[in-house]
């Protein structure tokens, strides 16, 4: 990513240490270019993931419920990551970016969100919202 409309779009956090943050370029002559990176020293450093299977630079990206709810003394239940890339896909990861999963036929979302691992919306084109939950 070195263009000038190459970079970070979007960040997560879920605690005060562990984040993901995602980008790309928006120069559509270069459509394999998402990235994801994680950090876990509250963002100082990030190190890059394993390439989300989307296309295009990725607008946002959430966590899945909240750390320490459930799911282990860590709360591993709020590792699920889902990114959106607009006409590129989506995509989520139980790993922070280790492990991707396409969501199959959603395109052209731009954001992301959950109050809970059963309510999260993707927002996009033509005011489009719909309803995902894991």
């Amino acid at each position: 990513m070195s263009s000038p409309s190459a970079g970070a779009f979007t960040v997560a956090f879920r605690d005060p240490w562990h984040g993901i943050v995602g980008g790309g370029d928006l120069d559509p002559s270069d459509p394999n270019n998402a990235a994801t990176a994680t950090s876990n020293d509250g963002g100082q450093t990030w190190n890059l993931t394993n390439a989300p299977p989307v296309t295009g630079a990725i607008f946002g990206l959430s966590y899945v419920g909240r750390a320490g709810t459930g799911g282990g003394p860590e709360g591993d239940d709020g590792r699920a990551v889902v990114i959106t890339a607009n006409a590129g896909g989506a995509a989520w990861t139980p790993d922070e970016g280790n492990t991707w999963f396409t969501l199959p036929g959603v395109t052209g979302y731009w954001a992301v969100a959950f109050a809970s691992p059963k309510a999260g919306w993707l927002v996009g084109v033509g005011g489009t919202i719909l309803k995902i939950s894991f």
